[in-house]
């Protein structure tokens, strides 16, 4: 959905590799669903941000700025917005889990393997027997219009429980973070819903990206309620310009009085407004601003919003009080533009993906 990685992946190397997970069954009305546990390849002490939702396989035109129906051959890559955010924390030095259901199928296995070859905690993925791994279709055509076709009827993302929840991954997290996708539909919803009481409960700060994806959505109004319905329990909201004026029904996403009267809560700790290579505006109790993008040269969009959130969270974590203090603020959300900024110079999320030196470095370099 929102991101992308190409992996050329070779499916009889990826079944042999299913010998480095250790699967256990638990009983699931929908049939057995299986816990994958990941080996663990290093030490990290870093705080945990947990990441909860979707991951899917986006399939992208082999050629960029074509319509779907043009496209002559795709290339399947790793999506999911939460996914994303996951590799990206980890990617940049943090520590980092995810939570999510894929199908028990070949794709499921890749995405598990491609966690855990990011260095992200996969233990807290489930993998549904009788239903497949999310599919879309996604291109960006040469208008600069993105087109999606979603497979989803039902797939294995939506089907994740409750009772399948790993309570005490989510307890272990300083910060829980989440979409929308996962509330279209039951049963995904109430274990949304559940996770986050859970992460509440335990004193996680609780991180929201709406991500709207209108096509997966019944109607418009039923995704503003459904996006809406969980607005209030955030204590962090990052969204763009064009999904504060699909949510305030076309008010200017540019006038800080729509924002604050509302989107602002007054419980909120910070809200976040991406406006791509123009930077973000932040606003907290205290305070409120704007940073300044980093200037690169785009040769793909995808993924930038979730490479932003993934640089935000991962300063916050080590630094839970950071929105407290505008100076610090400030330069946290400068590592999280460059961040977003390196992403858009490569093709696909996970790929390019930034490492702390790289941020520092593209940092130094505008600044100099």
């Amino acid at each position: 959905m929102s991101g992308c990685g190409c992996f050329p992946v070779n499916l009889e190397r990826s079944r042999s590799r299913k010998g480095s997970f250790k699967l256990s069954k638990r009983s699931s009305s929908s049939g057995s669903s299986k816990a994958l546990i990941a080996d663990s390849n290093r030490e990290n002490d870093q705080p945990l941000v947990v990441c909860f939702g979707e991951m899917l396989i986006d399939f992208v035109p082999a050629v960029s700025g074509v319509s779907l129906a043009e496209a002559e051959a795709f290339k399947k890559a790793a999506g999911g917005a939460p996914a994303n955010v996951a590799v990206g924390i980890a990617r940049l030095g943090g520590s980092a889990a995810f939570i999510g259901k894929v199908g028990e199928d070949e794709f499921g296995y890749m995405l598990a393997d491609i966690l855990k070859q990011n260095n992200v905690d996969n233990s807290g993925m489930r993998f549904d027997p009788h239903a497949r791994t999310a599919l879309a279709f996604v291109t960006l055509t040469k208008e600069g219009e993105r087109e999606f076709m979603f497979y989803r009827n039902p797939s294995a993302d939506m089907l994740l429980q409750d009772k399948e929840l790993d309570e005490n991954l989510i307890k272990k997290g300083s910060i829980f973070h989440y979409g929308s996708i996962s509330l279209i539909e039951e049963p995904c919803r109430s274990a949304h819903m559940a996770a986050m009481e859970i992460a509440k409960k335990s004193g996680c700060i609780l991180s929201y990206d709406p991500n709207l994806r209108l096509p997966l959505w019944p109607s418009a109004d039923a995704a503003r309620k459904g996006i809406m319905s969980i607005w209030n329990e955030a204590d962090i909201i990052k969204i763009s310009e064009d999904e504060i004026t699909f949510l305030t029904e076309g008010d200017d996403p540019y006038d800080d009085k729509v924002v604050m009267e509302k989107l602002f809560q007054p419980h909120m700790k910070l809200l976040l407004v991406t406006e791509g290579n123009n930077g973000c505006r932040y606003y907290t109790q205290e305070f409120k601003g704007r940073v300044s993008g980093v200037q690169v040269d785009c040769v793909d969009t995808t993924g930038a919003g979730d490479a932003f959130v993934a640089g935000i969270l991962n300063k916050l974590a080590s630094d839970l009080d950071l929105y407290k203090n505008e100076k610090k603020l400030k330069e946290a959300l400068l590592f999280a533009n460059a961040c977003g900024a390196i992403t858009v110079t490569g093709m696909g999320a996970i790929p390019a993906l930034p490492t702390t030196e790289d941020v520092h470095q593209i940092i130094a370099k505008s600044s100099a």
